[in-house]
């Protein structure tokens, strides 16, 4: 398969890299830390709270997207070619890989022995339930797999890996992953963190296995939330809520 440009080249950390990482981190760590005390200050700009969220979680992505972008782009045109040259590999396996990270995350979640639906995935399905899908789809299956693909994959194992142990790298990657998205919230409460796990070392598994290709992560990743998508807004908020209070 070919290349655009040396590996050396493609994979060494860059200033594009520590800004958007930077924004991600500082980000994440305000609205952790202070979300309440951020409230007062964006309730006057925005007419009610749905409004409010989706503003802030669209300025985020946007901004570490743009470095993203502008960081991975010829990584982003190299792994299209790539698959590009095997269209019949990308359509078979994205579903398959899919598939396989559903029935991995049900395991981990079981063997947890309780099912907790972490806040951010609540937060999540309040929010789309009062805005339209034209406008979470661009967020949640455009915009926000490829930041994170880019940061937990290309930077925490493509680029880290020319220095540290790649074996090192995906365990950090499947726990950062995992973590961020309930740190500051629940807590790593393993109900909450296990279905994020489940999802992460599949993630992790096809981006080592397809050659650190950037590109098809994002395409599960992206199928995965696209399926999460479908399902909120097909189903009826009032089986969704009899469903939650089936729970344990």
């Amino acid at each position: 398969m070919g290349t655009i440009r040396e590996p050396a080249t493609l994979y060494r950390f860059n200033g594009l890299d520590a800004t958007a990482a930077a924004i991600y981190l500082a980000f994440t760590a305000l609205f952790a830390v202070a979300s309440e005390l951020l409230e007062p200050l964006l309730r006057p700009v925005f007419p009610d709270p749905a409004s409010e969220s989706y503003a802030v979680n669209l300025v985020f992505y946007t901004c570490v997207g743009v470095f993203a972008v502008a960081s991975a782009r010829h990584v982003v045109a190299r792994d299209v070619r790539i698959l590009g040259t095997r269209p019949w590999f990308t359509a078979a396996m994205v579903p398959a890989s899919l598939v396989a990270m559903l029935v991995f995350t049900a395991i981990l979640v079981a063997a947890t022995g309780t099912v907790q639906s972490a806040e951010n995935q609540l937060d999540i399905q309040g929010l789309m339930q009062q805005v339209p899908p034209w406008l979470m789809v661009p967020l949640l299956v455009v915009l926000g797999p490829f930041v994170e693909e880019y940061l937990f994959r290309h930077l925490l194992i493509g680029k880290l890996s020319r220095h540290v142990n790649i074996w090192i790298c995906c365990t950090l990657s499947v726990l950062v992953f995992a973590s961020i998205h309930v740190v500051g919230r629940e807590g790593l409460v393993l109900s909450a963190v296990a279905p994020y796990l489940g999802m992460a070392i599949v993630l992790v598994a096809v981006y080592v296995w397809t050659g650190k290709n950037l590109m098809f992560s994002y395409f599960v990743h992206a199928a995965k939330n696209l399926l999460a998508v479908v399902l909120i807004y097909a189903v009826p908020p009032e089986f969704m809520d009899q469903i939650q209070q089936l729970q344990p």
